[in-house]
């Protein structure tokens, strides 16, 4: 659903506007995540106020055979997460215009940067929270049960919370357009409306540069979705094996991925450097995926290694998406941002799906590397190797970027 609902995005966002599309998928969402909570917060309400033990036979009332006051029927699970899945790409699909209408030339990577890379927070926390949610003993089946549903209302609560405040503070346009290029768009656009998406798409592919910023993309959020659907292996490949560390470890790297973006995505903001620091970030990436993937070996089993790899990995390869998000919309000015965007995500996601599953049934083959060399001799995962195959190809095809930076000169930077 997720996938699919990108190619939505644009031609909403053309016919009702950004203000209106977003009210109304943070709506959707927090809908959505309580059909997936269902009544699941009652019982730790009456808990925080001491009196879940005298209604417990009123807590576990059931309806049709099914508990109340627990997670609903699979049918309404399925449902809350499809609208959900709908709802996201309104929010990951739109970082690029919101920083073009709002953001002055020297910013918008940055803006990009917190904007997309801040949906990590929420992998982030869902380390933390989910796992001690869950209760310390994975063969306590109620316990798991309970802090499952515990967890699914904390998120129907937040989402709510987030719904209320987008539309309350979500506004559709600033007075003035903060940038030579955005002003001249907004002249434009009154004689002439963007074309449909699909027209854009075709646009964009014939436009020279727009597909090495969508490889890279696609690279990026295929390594991020892969190295985090595998932590827990990844670990203990390097020796860490308590649950807690290991949450922490997750969210460590997720957190890296956000200060990378910041602080990256401004030094392009300065520098429209976007091909020389998305190369770097590409062979720095490889670099620090290599040792995520060592076993039987000093270095496979040593935890600090693994740890600081996995930070500076993070903090390399999550900066690639806004950057190159930003450099799409720069060569494919005067585009429209919501399908540049739209697409690479409809890429990114619909790649890491099928990554995803190659890259598990990989984690489970060894290969030895230099086995004559005892100082080298180390046994090395599949997964990993599937991740460095991604990166190599990329980089040879990116470091080949030659395109006129259409926006930026707009700009006059």
């Amino acid at each position: 659903m997720n996938v699919l609902s990108c190619l939505a995005v644009t031609d909403a966002v053309a016919r009702f506007g950004l203000q209106k599309c977003t009210k109304a998928s943070s709506l959707i969402m927090a809908i959505g995540c309580w059909l997936r909570s269902g009544l699941g917060i009652v019982p730790s309400i009456f808990e925080l106020m001491g009196i879940r033990q005298d209604y417990v036979s009123f807590l576990e009332t059931e309806l049709f055979g099914v508990p109340l006051f627990g997670l609903p029927p699979y049918p309404v699970l399925v449902v809350g997460t499809l609208m959900v899945g709908m709802a996201q790409p309104f929010f990951q699909c739109t970082p690029p215009l919101l920083s073009a209408q709002w953001f002055a030339s020297n910013e918008r990577a940055t803006s990009s940067a917190v904007a997309l890379n801040f949906n990590q927070v929420g992998i982030a926390m869902a380390f933390l929270v989910a796992g001690s949610m869950a209760g310390d003993n994975i063969d306590r089946g109620d316990a798991i049960k309970d802090g499952l549903t515990r967890y699914f209302a904390l998120i129907a609560i937040l989402s709510t919370v987030v719904s209320v405040g987008t539309f309350l503070h979500f506004q559709d346009l600033p007075p003035v357009p903060p940038s030579a290029s955005e002003l001249e768009k907004l002249q434009k656009s009154q004689n002439h409306r963007q074309p449909p998406f699909h027209v854009s798409v075709r646009t964009f592919f014939s436009t020279p540069g727009f597909a090495r910023p969508l490889v890279a993309f696609i690279f990026s959020i295929a390594i991020t979705n892969v190295v985090g659907a595998f932590i827990d292996e990844v670990m203990e490949r390097g020796g860490v094996t308590d649950r807690r560390a290991i949450s922490w470890a997750g969210c460590g790297f997720e957190f890296a991925i956000v200060l990378g973006g910041i602080f990256l995505g401004k030094y392009v903001d300065r520098t429209k450097e976007y091909k020389r620091v998305t190369s770097v970030c590409i062979l720095l990436s490889l670099i620090f995926i290599l040792p995520l993937g060592l076993t039987e070996h000093k270095l496979g089993k040593e935890p600090v290694l693994l740890v600081v790899s996995l930070l500076l990995l993070g903090f390399f390869v999550g900066p690639v998406q806004p950057i190159n998000a930003e450099l799409a919309v720069d060569v494919t000015y005067p585009g429209d941002e919501t399908a540049v965007e739209s697409v690479q995500q409809f890429g990114g996601n619909l790649c890491s799906a099928l990554f995803v599953p190659v890259a598990g049934k990989a984690a489970k083959l060894d290969y030895q590397i230099l086995p004559n060399v005892p100082l080298l001799a180390s046994d090395i995962r599949g997964d990993v190797i599937f991740m460095m195959a991604l990166a190599i190809p990329t980089f040879c095809f990116y470091r080949s970027f030659n395109a006129p930076l259409r926006r930026s000169m707009a700009d006059g930077d």
